[in-house]
């Protein structure tokens, strides 16, 4: 019955000696044994030497994320602005909207005198001659009804061309996009114009 508890310990003696005889032959030989996971590169030891976990700085690495983050807003305003398509909202996104935008902007649209000449009633309010005050309004709401029949007849056109073009009926949300776009003034459209006035669309 003793002789049974001996023999376990016994038998484990040398197999851990000789674990041990491996290890140090493999050191001698210059092998470094197995670890159980990759050793990382000499680049990887050094780039993790040098970025702490926490910097050292919160401040200035606040500044700095600040800044960046600038930046990127600054590079999508002006992607935006130029008409990149990755930089573009849903609204804008499509080639049916980028061909309603060059429609627009290769001809002159009644709509866009329309805030000038809002700027200029409103200069002649302040005049004591009402005779010219009725005036200024009177060819205000002319230019007004004007403006609204000629965005009409134009997104008449579009709609047929859009048909004709691309095959499919006109997107929702194609009336206000026309018309919004006929009411500004050309040089505060977004995205930008990327045709010049006459050019054939």
């Amino acid at each position: 019955m003793f002789g049974r508890n001996k023999t376990p310990e016994t038998s484990q003696a040398p197999t851990e000696a000789i674990a041990v005889d491996l290890d140090k032959d493999a050191a001698k030989a210059g092998v470094t044994p197995k670890k159980g996971r990759p050793t990382p590169s000499r680049r990887e030891a050094e780039a993790a030497r040098r970025k702490p976990l926490v910097p050292v700085d919160r401040k200035a690495a606040k500044k700095q994320s600040r800044e960046e983050a600038r930046k990127a807003r600054l590079e999508q305003r002006e992607a935006f602005a130029r008409g990149d398509e990755k930089a573009l909202p849903p609204r804008d996104k499509g080639p049916v909207k980028a061909f309603i935008r060059d429609y627009i902007d290769s001809r002159w649209n009644f709509g866009e005198i329309l805030l000038p000449l809002m700027l200029v009633v409103l200069v002649l309010t302040v005049l004591p001659n009402r005779s010219l005050q009725m005036a200024a309004f009177f060819f205000l709401w002319l230019v007004v009804l004007v403006g609204i029949v000629d965005s009409v007849l134009v997104l008449r056109r579009i709609k047929k061309q859009i048909r004709e073009r691309f095959h499919t009926e006109p997107p929702r949300g194609t009336t206000s996009y026309t018309i919004m776009r006929a009411f500004q003034l050309r040089m505060g459209r977004r995205p930008m114009p990327r045709v010049k006035r006459g050019d054939k669309i």
